[in-house]
């Protein structure tokens, strides 16, 4: 192999692929496989989505970039329908969750600032988060494969090693500006955040005046089966960031606020150069199309309910290797009793792309339109993995 120019960063599978259509990929030399990835449940409504497709060429054909020195038709229309389908007043469009994110934290605390406490500037998060990569963003997840060798952490995060409530409660101060956390633990093993824990959350930011502030990067834009995981709850945040989903492939997020939080976020605080670019927004507004029409997200509910009630067939099954089966919606999980690398390597050779996560988890993030013929095929996938694996146990026992 050729000595690569890229940074070595990732330990990628040796695959190449050419061309995608819905929730299947073919590489280079014409094999098929079923995405149960989505790109890291990015690509929401699977590869070269006709509506996508469209929207991305009629506006590459007028208009790219031109900065956030000017109106952008696009960004005002996306962000009127994001507000309007949400509990926000106010959105901020950037790159990638990572900068979606940081946002968040900027408007959590120079919301704290304007009020005339610029002590007040911690984010509390929690063991297990990830909220990006970058020096603040890996500060906030905490987690010291992430922060080793980057020097010293980025002030202004605690994170704090349980969902406990009057852990959080002891842990408010004066520096205090908000809590952030995922409704749902992505990369920290697809571990649920219990609606009550939720409600608490929400009163005790309300009894101290400070914001609660939700990362649904991958959780967001139907993966749940609502629009937003945070509904499930019955509860609103001040502060969103989203990516991923929102751009169905196309990179670009948002950080969603209430007007009061973001009236502090005025001209010369925060800014991106590419962030809400026309090719972005048109392909963001499409994507809402979809998922916005009748009954989309309720069949996202129904398809989740069904391959998690499956899984759970396959756990009974497989009960040397399957420990319990997590999520909610196309956000699912497989806690199995070793890491996932042998069986998502396993699941590549029966034609099944899955990605792993903390606590030893499979991680199982298909694209929203998928149907029961590609739950078959997964199932089926998974089933001959497991048995290879199986026989490889009892061979070497």
């Amino acid at each position: 192999m050729t000595q690569s120019s890229l940074y070595a960063t990732y330990a990628r599978a040796n695959l190449e692929f050419e061309k995608g259509e819905g929730a299947w990929l073919t590489t280079r030399d014409e094999r098929r496989f079923l995405d149960f990835a989505a790109g890291i449940a990015v690509n929401s409504l699977g590869h070269a989505h006709p509506h996508l497709v469209e929207a991305l060429k009629d506006q590459a054909d007028k208009l790219w970039h031109v900065s956030n020195l000017y109106d952008i038709p696009g960004q005002h229309k996306l962000a009127e329908r994001l507000c309007a389908a949400t509990f926000a007043d106010k959105v901020f469009f950037t790159n990638s969750g990572a900068e979606a994110v940081e946002c968040a934290v900027k408007t959590a605390r120079r919301y704290q600032y304007d009020k005339g406490a610029p002590e007040r500037f911690t984010i509390l998060t929690f063991e297990g988060a990830f909220h990006g990569r970058t020096l603040a963003t890996i500060a906030a997840g905490g987690q010291a494969k992430y922060l080793e060798g980057f020097g010293p952490k980025a002030p202004g995060f605690e994170s704090l090693p349980a969902l406990d409530i009057e852990l959080v409660k002891q842990s408010i101060n004066e520096t205090t500006a908000g809590i952030l956390l995922e409704p749902i633990q992505g990369e920290g093993g697809i571990r649920e955040i219990e609606p009550s824990f939720l409600k608490a959350l929400r009163n005790l930011c309300d009894e101290t005046d400070i914001l609660l502030i939700l990362d649904e990067v991958q959780t967001g834009v139907g993966r749940t089966g609502r629009l937003f995981a945070y509904e499930e709850a019955g509860i609103t945040p001040d502060i969103m960031a989203i990516a991923k989903g929102i751009g169905g492939g196309f990179p670009m997020g948002a950080c969603l606020a209430t007007e009061e939080v973001a009236d502090g976020m005025v001209p010369g605080t925060h800014g991106s150069t590419y962030g809400g670019n026309p090719l972005a927004m048109a392909v963001g507004n499409a994507v809402l199309d979809v998922v916005l029409e009748e009954g989309f997200l309720d069949n996202v509910a129904k398809t989740g309910l069904v391959l998690k009630q499956s899984l759970a067939g396959l756990k009974d099954a497989y009960p040397d290797f399957i420990e319990e089966i997590r999520g909610r919606g196309l956000l699912l999980g497989l806690k199995l009793k070793m890491p996932p690398a042998d069986l998502v390597a396993e699941l590549r050779k029966e034609g099944l792309l899955t990605v792993g996560a903390g606590d030893n988890v499979l991680r199982l993030a298909p694209p929203l339109t998928i149907g029961q013929e590609e739950i078959d095929f997964a199932l089926q996938a998974l089933e001959r993995a497991l048995d290879t694996m199986r026989a490889a146990k009892a061979d070497s026992q």
